[in-house]
């Protein structure tokens, strides 16, 4: 059998303004979801400490002057509990590369990805040993999977895709990142110091 079928992820790449966000988060309120930080200790975090986490990424990004502490993280496991079914997912901060003049700028344009695995491992064995396949995760945790619809639903309807220009080698170039983003976020970053330094133009608006 095709081991590769059903793998990868399901994912959606997003930048919304902090109380956009906790609107999100309310999801999550009654589904016993726990985050944890993708460290050694597992660190569990609250929904308002998940929400402080997002804030001050945010606003790294959108103030006029860059902060000079460190490129905050945002990166988490999140487990849900729906009934006797228990799965989760993942969030965590990326980078979206664009040109500067012919090669890429040292900065990077923030998002969150929200993934969710498209495949249930299910082990087997036959006479040459074990192995295992991916069957289709809808078919093993509907009620995680229609949750993460949900959110991602949520968070589309107040996004639409980022559209930006940016210096290329030699003229002005719009960028297509696989990036949604709502209009308050597109309104800060316009006037934030990335903006600013690189010359990049904000599209669609």
């Amino acid at each position: 059998m095709d081991k590769l079928k059903n793998s990868g992820f399901y994912k959606l790449r997003f930048f919304i303004r902090p109380e956009e966000f906790e609107s999100v988060l309310k999801h999550f309120e009654h589904k016993q979801a726990q985050f944890h930080l993708i460290n050694y200790a597992q660190t569990e975090h609250d929904l308002k400490q998940v929400y402080e986490a997002y804030q001050t990424f945010y606003y790294y990004f959108t103030t006029e002057e860059k902060r000079n502490e460190g490129l905050p993280f945002f990166v988490y496991s999140i487990s849900v509990a729906s009934d006797n079914e228990s799965s989760g997912f993942f969030a965590r901060n990326e980078g979206v590369y664009f040109p500067y003049y012919g090669q890429w700028a040292e900065d990077e344009l923030p998002c969150i990805l929200l993934s969710f695995p498209k495949g249930f491992q299910i082990d087997l064995e036959d006479e040459k040993g074990k192995y295992y396949i991916y069957e289709d995760i809808r078919d093993h945790k509907p009620l995680t999977y229609t949750f993460f619809d949900e959110i991602t639903g949520a968070i589309k309807k107040m996004t639409k895709p980022l559209r930006f220009s940016a210096h290329d080698a030699d003229a002005m170039k719009e960028q297509k990142p696989s990036v949604r983003i709502s209009h308050g976020a597109i309104h800060d970053l316009s006037k934030s110091w990335i903006f600013n330094k690189y010359g990049l133009v904000m599209g669609g608006k």
